[in-house]
């Protein structure tokens, strides 16, 4: 395949990311499809992603007819045969790799033998789950920063058995949608930005976790010093603290390591009760009015 040979895009996963990737290929004129197992979830993103696209108009980013245009050209499914002629799958599940691994097997009996399999992993290697993809040379990571028209690097990293031709048509890809592509020469968990992220995050939550700090005087060191409007515990409520849950008990789970556990049940915490983050309107801070947010945010505890 070549660059023009896409046409169209599948993103398998409604969540927040899947959302952005949907839209910010739809803003470049690809048709999408978003599917999901869950109505509920599609209905959701239904919504968000209207709310995405108004506001990009609004900020003068896109026209309202650019707006409205981009919105048109995703549709939403739960029927897993609208696979049958998509050029390109981006998938974001949750960062289990054996349900990945499923995922992709399913789709791989569904999809053209033409069609390029990525992966928006945040901290999986391809290569756990690329045999399961029934097409490992036509697969590859190929992982999106929120928000995705903001924050525009994409991670292309193939994992061994990735075809050389295929990388190359990712990273074409990617800057056909407005990305800086980084090609990765060899997998490696966390890839680039996230590998930088991910230290600052796991010390933030071990101050948490620990008793040291309170949230907000974590992120008002670190906002203070690098002159940020937002910190690592802020970026989390961004990103969701399901999701970083979900990233932070596999690696607790698969190393063994005491801190990253204490980091795994202090998320865990609020996971269960529900407090996921701005998508819930409650995580380490309150939405739509975060105190990091407000001008005296970093001198109230002064």
């Amino acid at each position: 395949m070549e660059l023009k040979d896409i046409k169209r895009v599948l993103v398998i996963g409604a969540g927040t990311m899947g959302q952005q990737i949907a839209l910010q290929c739809a803003m470049h004129g690809y048709d999408v499809t978003l599917y999901d197992v869950a109505p509920a979830a599609l209905e959701r993103a239904r919504a968000q992603i209207q709310a995405y696209a108004s506001h990009l108009a609004q900020s003068g980013r896109l026209t309202a007819a650019e707006a409205q245009a981009a919105v048109a050209r995703i549709g939403a499914t739960t029927d897993p045969a609208a696979a049958a002629d998509c050029d390109l799958v981006s998938e974001s599940v949750p960062e289990d790799p054996a349900l990945k691994g499923r995922v992709f097997a399913q789709f791989s009996a569904l999809c053209p033998a033409r069609t390029i399999f990525t992966t928006n992993t945040s901290t999986l290697l391809p290569s756990m789950y690329a045999k399961a993809t029934g097409r490992p040379a036509q697969f590859a990571a190929m992982h999106f920063h929120g928000y995705v028209w903001d924050s525009n690097v994409t991670d292309v990293m193939p994992h061994p058995g990735t075809a050389p031709e295929v990388v190359a048509l990712l990273r074409d890809f990617a800057l056909s949608i407005g990305q800086i592509p980084i090609v990765l020469q060899r997998e490696s968990s966390s890839y680039v930005f996230n590998a930088m992220l991910n230290a600052v995050n796991s010390a933030a939550m071990h101050l948490v976790a620990s008793g040291i700090a309170s949230v907000e005087d974590v992120d008002r060191a670190w906002m203070a010093v690098m002159k940020t409007p937002i910190g690592p515990l802020g970026i989390l409520d961004m990103v969701g603290l399901d999701t970083a849950w979900d990233i932070t008990e596999f690696w607790a789970t698969t190393l063994g390591d005491p801190q990253i556990r204490q980091n795994a049940d202090l998320l865990k915490g609020y996971v269960d009760r529900g407090w996921l983050g701005l998508k819930a309107g409650r995580g380490f801070y309150q939405y739509p009015d975060p105190a990091f947010a407000r001008p005296d945010f970093l001198t109230r505890g002064a």
